[in-house]
C-alpha cells in the first residue's frame, strides 16, 4: 500500500506549485497499480495543462509519448472521445473499457455513449475516470489507465482506489485552475433577487415574458423589470447574456427541475 501522506505536495497556491503536485500526482497513480494519469482542466479549452515554464504535463511529467499520441494536441477531442462526453453527463468517478461506462449508481445518459472506437479514442483499454465539475461550470476530468496496454477491467482497482484518486484529482484540478484562470466577465458580489431568478430560470427554458408572467401571477412589465435589473447586475448586454452568466454562478441549477414541475408550481425554492 503506498504512503498517501506525501500527496501532501498536491496542493497549488502558486504556479509553481504546478510541476511538483504534478508528479505527486503521478507517483501517486504508480505506486498504487502501476496507472499513468492523462489530466485536462477544462475540456472546452484547446489548452494543453502546463507547468510555470510551458512544459506540457501530459509528456514531460505524466509520460505520455511525445512522438505518438499525443492526445493534448487534439482540440476536437472533448467531441469525439467518448470520456470528456461522458464526464458532461456524471459527476462522480467512473471507469470504462470497449464495453461500457461502470459507475457507483446508474445513469442512463451514460448507456447512449457510442463505445466503438473506445481503444482509439482513449490510447487505453481501460481506464478509471474522475469528473472534475468546477465553479462557472468549467469542466475538468483527470483519467488513470494501466500502463500495461493489456489489461481492460479495472474494476478490482476502481473499487479499492476511487476514492483516493478522486480526492487527489479534484485537489489538483481545482488548485490547476485557481492559479491559471481569470474570469473578469464575471461581475463581483452579484446577488440576485428570489423573483430574479424565478424569471431567468423560466427564461432558460424558452419561456417569452407573456409566458413567465402567467406562470408566475405577474404583469409582463413585472417580469421585464426583473430580468432587467438581473442583467444590470451581471453586466449583462442582452437576455441570453444574462441567462448564460446567471447559469455560471449557478443560480438557476438545473432547468430540468422546472420543467418536471407540477403545473402551476411557482419554484419559491429559487436561490436568494
Amino acid at each position: 500500500m503506498p504512503d498517501f501522506r506525501s500527496s501532501v505536495r498536491l496542493a497549488i497556491a502558486t504556479l509553481a506549485d504546478i510541476r511538483p503536485a504534478a508528479e505527486a500526482l503521478r507517483d501517486l497513480a504508480l505506486d498504487i497499480d502501476d496507472l499513468r494519469v492523462a489530466a485536462c482542466a477544462n475540456i472546452a479549452s484547446k489548452l494543453p495543462m502546463c507547468d510555470e515554464h510551458g512544459e506540457v504535463l501530459a509528456c514531460s511529467v505524466f509520460g505520455w509519448p511525445a512522438s505518438k499520441e499525443q492526445w493534448w494536441k487534439k482540440p476536437l477531442l472533448a467531441l469525439s472521445s467518448p470520456l470528456p462526453f461522458a464526464c458532461r453527463y456524471e459527476s462522480e468517478p467512473f471507469w470504462a473499457n470497449a464495453r461500457g461506462i461502470y459507475t457507483r449508481a446508474p445513469n442512463p445518459l451514460l448507456d447512449q455513449i457510442d463505445m466503438s472506437h473506445f481503444a482509439e479514442d482513449v490510447n487505453a483499454p481501460a481506464v478509471i475516470v474522475v469528473p472534475v465539475h468546477l465553479p462557472f461550470g468549467q469542466i475538468g476530468t483527470v483519467s488513470f489507465s494501466p500502463i500495461d496496454g493489456e489489461r481492460d477491467d479495472l474494476s478490482s482497482e476502481f473499487d479499492l482506489y476511487a476514492d483516493i484518486l478522486e480526492y487527489h484529482a479534484r485537489r489538483f484540478i481545482n488548485g490547476y485552475s485557481r492559479v491559471t484562470c481569470h474570469r473578469p466577465w464575471i461581475p463581483r458580489n452579484c446577488r440576485l433577487s428570489k423573483r430574479e431568478v424565478e424569471c431567468l430560470r423560466w427564461a432558460a427554458l424558452g419561456k417569452t415574458d407573456a409566458e413567465i408572467a402567467m406562470i408566475l401571477g405577474r404583469s409582463c412589465a413585472t417580469v421585464r423589470f426583473h430580468i432587467h435589473n438581473a442583467a444590470t447586475k451581471l453586466e449583462a448586454v442582452n437576455r441570453s447574456q444574462t441567462v448564460f452568466k446567471a447559469s455560471q454562478l449557478g443560480y438557476l441549477g438545473s432547468v430540468a427541475a422546472i420543467s418536471s414541475a407540477p403545473a402551476g408550481h411557482k419554484m419559491v425554492t429559487a436561490l436568494s
